[in-house]
This record gives structure tokens, C-alpha cells and sequence, in this order.
């Protein structure tokens, strides 16, 4: 069965102008400051983690389902005068990742799994704005960190993580996205590596996360957000 029927799949394309547009606008006007660094990587060293025993492997996309370079970014930041510590911050944004996403590039619709909590088996649909929209299953969760695998009929083939620790000196919290993936086709692979609209649009959104993140804590980004993509060509 597909996961996003006709009328759906219309109505996701009757918001890509309107999303793109708050998008754009909104990209143009930040003020964060952004360390981007690009460089070559490596196998094995950059393949994501080994999915854990147990997890429930149907329609999981893994980075040989995938076309183009295998991507390994990193987005990371350090969030001081925090009033939460990583635990407290994990298990609000475990129970409902939307309280940081910004509603204006993504909102996670949670298809399968206890609402309130998150557990391996959860399953979402992760609502961009653009031809974005993409399932995704958790295959692994603890006190501090959670991660998706993509399932069939995402943009990308691999996964993604969220996690938050503690730093030396209180009232800060690191907080990082992982991600390891190849785009799902070619034409994923043209448009969002090719191509720097759907890259920006990507890069927008998750640095957006580590905006609202900040805000969520009641602190403030120190140093801006650090980004590191290796990039490692497939054959």
C-alpha cells in the first residue's frame, strides 16, 4: 500500500509554493552563524550505525537502496543558560519532536506508536515543504538520543539521529543531528546534490531545529551551529 495516497500526494504539492516561499524568505533573513565545512570521507568509517537486533527491517531503506554519494553530516551546537539539562530536553522532544520543529518547514505526523513517548517501532511522516515528505521508523531510543531509519517512498536512503548531552559547565547542552544517507533515486540525487535548492532547504531546516532547541531551553546558540558533510562517492 503507498504511504502518501493521490489526494495526499495533491495536497502536498498544492503547499510546495507556499512552503518554499516562507522558506526562502525565511533563509535570507537568519542571523545565525554558520561553520560549514565539506569534505571527502571514507568506508566504513562513514556508514551509519548497524541497525540493532530486533528492529523491524520491512520497507527500511539502507544506503545500497539509494543513488549518488553517501552524505555523512553532522549540525552542532552548544546551548547555554539552558533551564534544561539533556535528559529533561530528550524526553520532551522524544514525547513530541514538533515542539521544536519549525511548523513552517516540517511537522512530524506520528502513523504508529504510543502518543507521548517514543519507542523503536514508532513510525512517522515527516511533512516538508516541497516534494519532501518522507516516512521514517525509530530503531533506536535512549535517555539522551533517538534514531530514524527512512522507510520506502523517502527522499533518502539511510538514517538520521537526534541527540543531546551535557556539558562541563552547567546550564549548557550539547545538542547534534547526525545524519548518514544517499538520496533515494536519481532524481533526488540531481536535485538535492546538483542542484543547491533542495540542499539549502535541507541545511535550513535542520539548522532551524537547533534554533528552536535553543529557544525550547530558554537559552541562547553559543558560537553559532556547526555543519560538517563527508562526502564519499558510490559506485
Amino acid at each position: 500500500m503507498p504511504r502518501q495516497p493521490v489526494p495526499q500526494s495533491l495536497l502536498t504539492a498544492a503547499r510546495w509554493p507556499v512552503g518554499l516561499a516562507v522558506t526562502s524568505w525565511a533563509y535570507l533573513w537568519r542571523t545565525t552563524v554558520l561553520h560549514r565545512r565539506e569534505l571527502s570521507g571514507s568506508l566504513p568509517g562513514d556508514l551509519p550505525p548497524e541497525l540493532p537486533p530486533g528492529v523491524e527491517l520491512d520497507d527500511v531503506l539502507t544506503p545500497s537502496d539509494g543513488a549518488g554519494p553517501l552524505l555523512h553530516r553532522r549540525y552542532a551546537s552548544l546551548i547555554r543558560d539552558s533551564r534544561h539539562d539533556a535528559h529533561a530536553l530528550m524526553a520532551a522532544l522524544q514525547a513530541d519532536p514538533n515542539v521544536v520543529a519549525p511548523s513552517a518547514l516540517a511537522h512530524f505526523h506520528k502513523d504508529n506508536g504510543e502518543e507521548g513517548r517514543m519507542a523503536v517501532g514508532d513510525e512517522f511522516l515527516v511533512r516538508m515543504p516541497g516534494p519532501w515528505d518522507g516516512p521514517v521508523r525509530c530503531v533506536h531510543v535512549d535517555a539522551t538520543s533517538f534514531r530514524f531509519a527512512t522507510l520506502g517512498g523517502h527522499i533518502e536512503a539511510g538514517q538520521i539521529e537526534w541527540r543531546a548531552r551535557d556539558d562541563d559547565q552547567p546550564g549548557r547542552v550539547r545538542f547534534t543531528i547526525e545524519s548518514w544517507a544517499r538520496l533515494g533515486d536519481r532524481f533526488s540525487a540531481l536535485l538535492h546534490d546538483q542542484l543547491p535548492m533542495g540542499k539549502e532547504v535541507q541545511l535550513h531546516m535542520w539548522t532551524s531545529v537547533h534554533e528552536q532547541v535553543a529557544r525550547y531551553c530558554g537559552g541562547r546558540l553559543t558560537g553559532g551551529i556547526d555543519i560538517e558533510t563527508r562526502r564519499v562517492e558510490m559506485e
